[in-house]
């Protein structure tokens, strides 16, 4: 790993293994986020962490609040054995440090699942991970679900890409 930002770890996907309920830190982050910015809806969304490690959620979760992260992808396998709904657009979500700490809002912009062997260049920029190119994001996400989707992996294997906008953090 290198020492800058952009050298991950581990892919920018999301974790419902690290899903957490509103926990009290969770809903007094929300109330200090609707202080701050009009329109936010009164219970808080779902919170969740990027990545299968602490170490991964605080990485990626930097990527974002630098402005160099706004897209993550994931398993629509993973969604299905998990009986989890997809993102959609519009969707706000609370995302965890490596801890479980909330640390920022953010707001899907667009949604799109295709194969593995088609997520674009742009999509892989997206992510902010390594050098940011697709090449980079094949290797990092092929390695992941290998190690730490349940589903595993295949080259047409459908991937939800998400994009997404930070809207506040702490």
């Amino acid at each position: 790993m290198g020492s800058g930002p952009a050298v991950m770890a581990g892919p920018a996907v999301r974790s419902y293994a690290r899903l957490m309920p509103a926990t009290k830190d969770v809903v007094e982050f929300w109330r200090r986020a609707r202080r701050e910015v009009a329109g936010l809806p009164q219970s808080p969304p779902e919170a969740w962490a990027f990545g299968a490690t602490p170490q991964h959620a605080d990485e990626l979760l930097g990527l974002v609040l630098v402005g160099i992260k706004t897209g993550t992808a994931s398993s629509l396998w993973d969604y299905d054995a998990d009986n989890e709904p997809l993102p959609v657009s519009g969707e706000l979500s609370v995302i965890l440090d490596g801890r479980g700490r909330p640390r920022a809002v953010i707001e899907t912009s667009d949604v799109r699942t295709v194969p593995f062997d088609e997520v674009t260049e742009e999509h892989a920029h997206a992510e902010g991970e390594g050098d940011r190119t697709l090449a980079h994001w094949r290797t990092v996400h092929e390695r992941f679900w290998r190690e730490h989707s349940p589903c595993g992996f295949a080259p047409d294997m459908p991937v939800v890409c998400e994009r997404f906008h930070l809207v506040w953090n702490d």
